[in-house]
């Protein structure tokens, strides 16, 4: 299915952020990895998030829902893969695969399947099937990529390298990892580590499951005592920042009242950020009790901004820059590159086409502002990325004339209301099909 996007004149009104995607994930995993009957209260549903589910049932976890909650059975440190294929299909879910991974150490045999060959598919994780093979697990692969096979039955810990250059799911793969192994574990980043902030939730929800990891400050360095047990506990999951980015950017580039509840101030999400971004563009915006409210005017200044501890905020970010009066910089963001499609290239040429005026750099966007707005009257390919199809959206509503994004059903991937949202406060959208 297609989105036409339409110039719309305002936003207004309120609405319930989404559930976290990020701590849902984190949270399944550690009941599963828990022996005993953990609660999680208010779990996202998204593409990514059900991929986990159905994943952690193939390994035998019981899973039961309601609207509410989510209360899991674990398998403990004896996950089983009953289908005589020895299959796990994580979708389009990096995370989901680079978690599962890990885990998948555990077992004799697992066989990661390839269905999204021009997105997941196309993503390396050479750097953690290095660190695999250090604790004498096999794997089979193709070019670090899709499809992967993992032999393993007995890890060994022992002194671990991986580098955090490209992605920090690599490291938390291990960190879920290392504490079920008999032998204590030291894990060493080598590099550089991309989005320390998502570490900070990965070692947040493994002390709320039980285990104890030892840090270093500037989280390069682990020491992680063997034989431990994650403890079933009840999890509330928090409201997610990433999405809710394009939707606060949204409401910036046009006149707005909005609302936005369930966003805690004090979040550990890097994307957090969104915030404080928007407001030293200069949007009029207010954060008090996990609440929101921006009351713009379009109206927006040039900013500068690392987005290395926001990576899943700044195409929301770029959108709102489009229209600012100068240019935007937004730079230590190559990761940007090794995601579900490269969202710098990629995401930097449908701009273009919308009549944006951007340069790329290696790990750096650059935005030439238009405060009179875009032309439109395109269609763009969102290269079947979720934050590429709701940033565009952001532009989409300021453009001189409709956008058609392709594919764009692909939102679910994070963020399944994402329309149904944007039209409760007034955004000209429409399904059409493809």
């Amino acid at each position: 299915m297609d989105v036409i996007v339409k110039p719309t004149l305002k936003l207004e009104g309120e609405i319930q952020a989404l559930s976290s995607k990020n701590y849902t994930t984190r949270y399944l995993l550690a009941a599963a990895l828990a022996d005993g009957e953990s609660t999680i209260y208010y779990p996202a549903h998204s593409e990514d998030s059900d991929a986990m589910r159905r994943c952690l049932r193939d390994l035998g976890a019981v899973l039961e829902e309601d609207e509410e909650k989510i209360v899991i059975t674990g398998f403990g440190k004896a996950p089983r893969l009953a289908n005589p294929n020895r299959e796990l299909n994580v979708g389009n879910a990096g995370a989901v695969l680079r978690f599962l991974m890990g885990i998948a150490a555990l077992l004799p045999e697992v066989n990661f399947v390839n269905t999204y060959p021009d997105s997941l598919g196309k993503r390396p994780h050479d750097d953690l099937i290095t660190a695999l093979e250090q604790m004498d697990v096999l794997v089979e692969h193709r070019e670090g990529k899709l499809p992967i096979t993992i032999r393993g039955g007995e890890p060994k810990g022992g002194h671990i390298k991986v580098s955090g250059n490209v992605s920090s799911q690599y490291l938390s793969a291990l960190l879920f990892l290392t504490p079920l192994l008999e032998q204590d574990s030291i894990i060493e980043v080598t590099d550089d580590l991309k989005s320390k902030v998502v570490i900070g939730q990965t070692l947040e929800v493994l002390a709320q499951a039980g285990i104890h990891i030892e840090a270093r400050e500037d989280l390069m360095y682990y020491r992680v005592q063997g034989n431990q047990h994650y403890e079933a506990k009840t999890y509330v999951v928090q409201g997610d920042y990433p999405g809710s980015a394009a939707v606060l950017a949204a409401a910036s580039v046009i006149p707005s009242d909005i609302t936005v509840r369930g966003l805690t101030e004090d979040s550990k999400q890097g994307e957090r950020a969104i915030v404080d971004v928007l407001r030293m563009m200069g949007v009029p915006l207010e954060h008090t009790d996990s609440i929101v409210r921006i009351k713009g005017d379009g109206r927006l200044q040039p900013v500068e901004f690392d987005g290395d501890a926001a990576t899943d905020a700044v195409l929301a970010m770029v959108a709102a820059a489009v229209f600012a009066e100068g240019s935007s910089r937004f730079y230590n963001v190559e990761n940007l590159r090794y995601k579900e499609c490269d969202r710098i290239t990629d995401y930097l040429t449908e701009l273009r086409k919308a009549g944006a005026q951007v340069e790329e750099r290696q790990a750096e966007i650059i935005v030439h502002g238009r405060p009179e707005g875009v032309a439109g009257g395109v269609e763009i390919n969102a290269h079947y990325d979720h934050r590429v199809i709701m940033a565009l959206t952001v532009v989409g509503l300021r453009a001189q004339q409709p956008i058609r994004i392709k594919d764009a059903h692909h939102v679910a991937k994070s963020y399944p209301q994402y329309f149904d949202h944007l039209q409760a406060l007034g955004a000209q959208v429409e399904w059409v099909e493809a």
